[in-house]
C-alpha cells in the first residue's frame, strides 16, 4: 500500500484528519479523483448516460474552499457537480443527493473533531453513509499523484440551494398541526455549527418560541470541539437556568447528531432520546418497523423492542451500518450512542434536527412536559447509567482484544463476551464494559452501563486503568 493510502482512511464516517497535516489540498484532490473514477466506473458497468455528484459542506475552516476544489476536479473527470451555495448540515446533503436521484454525495465536513480538524463523507444514491465496500475500494483508487491538470476556474458546476426542498419536506414530516398552536419555549444550541436556525425555519407559522445560542459561523467553535456531550455545553446549561424553556436541543457541528435537556436543565443522554422516540413514532404514530442500535447501545432499548414486539437489530458502532439495515429492512428507528438517529419515511441517514423536532411533537402529543415523559420512560422499563470515557493513547497502539481474557470485573463474573467490534463484556447482572478504538482518532474509548450511576463510573474506571497500563 503506498504511502498516500496511509495518509487517507476513512473510518466509521468518512476520511478525517488534521488541516495542513495530512487533510491537505493536494490529498483532498486525491479524494475527489478517486470518488470520481470509482462511480463514473459503476456509472458505465450499469450502462448510466452519466455520473452526477452534489457537494456540501459546513462551517469549518476552509471547507468552502474544499468543496469548490472537490467540485473542480470531479467536473474535470466528467461529472455533472451541484455544489451547495451555502454552508448546510450533512442530512441536507444526503435528502438532496435521494430526492433528485444522484449517483453520491460528498461532504465536507469533521462533525464533532476539533477544530483543527476536516474531513470528507461519502453518501450513496439512497442517502446513506458509504459502507466498506465502498470506502475500501475508493482507497485504493487513491495513487500517488501524477503530473494531473486540474480544471480549475474553468470547470462547468452547478451551484444550488440545498435547504429549501430539505426545509419543506421535515415540515410535512412533522405532524405540524398539532404543534401550531402549541406555547412551548425551546433553546436550541447550534455550536457554532451549520444546524443554524432551520428548526425555527420549520417551526414558522407556529406559537412555540425558539431561541438559539452559538448559532454564529465561528471555525474555532469557541475553542469547544462541536459535540454535544456535557462537557461542551455550559453556556448551554447556564441559558436554560436564566429562561424558562420547555425543552433544550444541542446539535452537532454538522447537524446529524443530537442531544437534549428537559426544561428543569437536566441532561437526556441521546440513548434515552432514542427510546423516547421509538416510544412516540410507535404508540404515537402508530408505525411499526424494527429497531437498530449499536453493540454499545443501552439495554434500555431491548427493553423497549421486546415491550412493544419490535425486531431488534444490533450492529458495530458507526452510521453507516444503520443505514444499510435501513435500507434493506423496515426500520422504525436506527440509532447511535452519539446521537445519531434516523427515522422510517425519510433517508437512511441521521438527521439531529429532524430528532429534536420529534421530541416537541411527543410532548404536544402526550400533553406533558418532557421531564414526565422521561421520568415515565424510566419507571416503565428501568433506568440505566452510562458512561464513558475517551482516552488519547500516548503509548504504542493497544490491542482491546486482550481485554477478553478478563473473566472477572469488580467482583462479578463475566458471562458473555462480544468481539466483532472492540470487545463488550457482560456481567452477570446485564451490566457490561466494553473497550474500542475510534476509527477517526487515536482514542480508545472505554464505555460501561449499569443501573447504579457509581457502579458505572468504577467500571469505566476499571477499564481505563486497564487501557493505561496498556492490557
Amino acid at each position: 500500500m503506498s504511502g498516500v493510502n496511509q495518509e487517507i482512511k476513512f473510518g466509521t464516517d468518512g476520511w478525517r484528519g488534521v488541516i495542513g497535516d495530512n487533510f491537505t489540498f493536494k490529498n483532498v484532490r486525491r479524494v475527489a479523483k478517486a470518488v470520481a473514477d470509482y462511480y463514473n466506473l459503476k456509472g458505465k458497468e450499469r450502462g448510466s448516460a452519466s455520473t452526477r455528484i452534489a457537494v456540501g459542506y459546513d462551517t469549518r475552516f476552509l471547507s468552502e474552499k474544499f468543496a469548490r476544489t472537490v467540485s473542480e476536479v470531479l467536473a474535470h473527470e466528467g461529472v455533472s457537480v451541484i455544489l451547495s451555495n451555502r454552508p448546510t448540515p450533512t442530512p441536507t446533503l444526503s435528502f438532496t443527493v435521494e430526492k433528485n436521484n444522484l449517483s453520491a454525495g460528498i461532504m465536507i465536513t469533521a462533525s464533532h473533531n476539533p477544530s483543527e480538524y476536516n474531513g470528507i463523507k461519502i453518501k450513496t444514491a439512497s442517502g446513506g453513509a458509504a459502507g466498506i465496500e465502498i470506502t475500501s475500494e475508493i482507497e485504493k483508487l487513491v495513487e500517488r499523484p501524477k503530473k494531473e491538470r486540474w480544471a480549475g476556474e474553468g470547470a462547468k458546476i452547478q451551484e444550488a440551494d440545498f435547504v429549501k426542498d430539505y426545509l419543506r419536506f421535515l415540515r410535512g414530516y412533522i405532524d405540524f398541526e398539532r404543534l401550531r398552536n402549541k406555547k412551548f419555549r425551546v433553546l436550541v444550541d447550534a455550536m457554532h455549527g451549520s444546524g443554524d436556525s432551520f428548526i425555527a425555519e420549520i417551526l414558522k407559522g407556529s406559537s412555540i418560541h425558539v431561541e438559539f445560542i452559538r448559532s454564529d459561523i465561528n471555525p474555532s467553535f469557541g475553542g469547544l470541539r462541536p459535540e454535544p456531550v456535557l462537557e461542551n455545553l455550559a453556556p448551554t446549561i447556564a441559558k436554560l437556568r436564566k429562561g424558562r424553556f420547555d425543552l433544550g436541543l444541542v446539535l452537532d457541528g454538522d447537524a446529524d447528531r443530537i442531544a437534549a435537556f428537559a426544561g428543569n436543565g437536566e441532561f437526556i443522554y441521546p440513548q434515552k432520546i432514542l427510546g423516547l422516540l421509538i416510544l412516540h413514532l410507535h404508540q404515537d404514530r402508530k408505525m411499526t418497523g424494527g429497531v437498530v442500535k449499536t453493540i454499545v447501545g443501552t439495554n434500555m432499548i431491548d427493553a423497549i423492542a421486546k415491550k412493544l414486539g419490535l425486531p431488534l437489530y444490533e450492529t458495530p458502532v458507526g452510521f453507516k451500518y444503520i443505514s444499510e439495515l435501513m435500507v434493506k429492512k423496515e426500520i422504525l428507528v436506527g440509532g447511535e450512542e452519539a446521537g445519531g438517529m434516523g427515522f422510517k419515511g425519510y433517508i437512511p441517514e441521521r438527521d439531529g434536527s429532524l430528532a429534536g423536532l420529534l421530541l416537541l411533537e411527543m410532548m404536544a402529543y402526550r400533553k406533558k412536559h418532557m421531564l414526565s415523559i422521561l421520568r415515565e420512560m424510566e419507571k416503565e422499563f428501568g433506568r440505566y447509567y452510562y458512561w464513558r470515557d475517551d482516552l488519547k493513547l500516548k503509548q504504542s497502539k493497544v490491542n482491546v482484544q486482550n481485554f477478553k481474557k478478563i473473566k472477572r470485573i469488580l467482583g462479578k463474573d463475566v458471562v458473555l463476551a462480544k468481539d466483532y467490534d472492540g470487545v463488550k463484556l457482560i456481567r452477570k447482572d446485564t451490566s457490561w464494559l466494553m473497550l474500542r478504538a475510534s476509527g477517526t482518532e487515536p482514542i480508545v474509548r472505554v464505555y460501561a452501563e449499569s443501573k447504579s450511576q457509581a457502579t458505572s463510573r468504577r467500571l469505566v474506571e476499571f477499564g481505563s486503568r486497564l487501557v493505561k497500563h496498556g492490557l
